[in-house]
């Protein structure tokens, strides 16, 4: 089992949203980094930190894991959708996305907070540069978070 970290502006679609929802596909991710970690190592039943990103106040909002193996998506091949990709075909698919489901909303533990401490000094999400809107999650930094959320 893998834990990942995915970001979702809360504009587009927030922590309660799933809450509402249940489970939802995750659409539109165009990085190939992402995309790859998504297709290639994301397991049904790893934990995900759902986290609240391009907001006031960015930070982990509630605990996910992957419910569905990873699929293509679909709004690659809608013009009128935002994520379509031109170069994309049925026969070969260039984006895939992994589902999604709740496990439970948390109380909200900001991006300045997780920066305090030096147990996560080493955690992607804090790393220089770093935007991908997917990242793993080491075992030993989840289980840290688990004891703050």
């Amino acid at each position: 089992m893998r834990h990942w970290l995915m970001k979702s502006e809360p504009s587009d679609y927030s922590i309660d949203d799933l809450v509402r929802d249940g489970s939802i596909p995750w659409v539109g991710v165009r990085n190939y980094q992402a995309r790859n970690f998504m297709r290639d190592e994301m397991k049904v039943g790893d934990g995900v930190l759902f986290y609240h990103s391009s907001c006031a106040e960015p930070g982990i909002a509630g605990l996910a894991e992957v419910s569905r193996l990873a699929y293509p998506d679909a709004t690659q091949f809608d013009p009128a959708s935002p994520y379509f990709d031109p170069k994309a075909t049925l026969e070969n698919p260039r984006w895939y996305h992994v589902e999604i489901r709740l496990v439970r909303k948390t109380v909200l533990l900001p991006l300045t907070v997780i920066r305090e401490f030096d147990e996560l000094a080493g955690m992607r999400l804090l790393q220089r540069g770093n935007r991908l809107s997917v990242t793993p999650v080491e075992l030993k930094e989840w289980q840290f978070l688990l004891n703050h959320l």
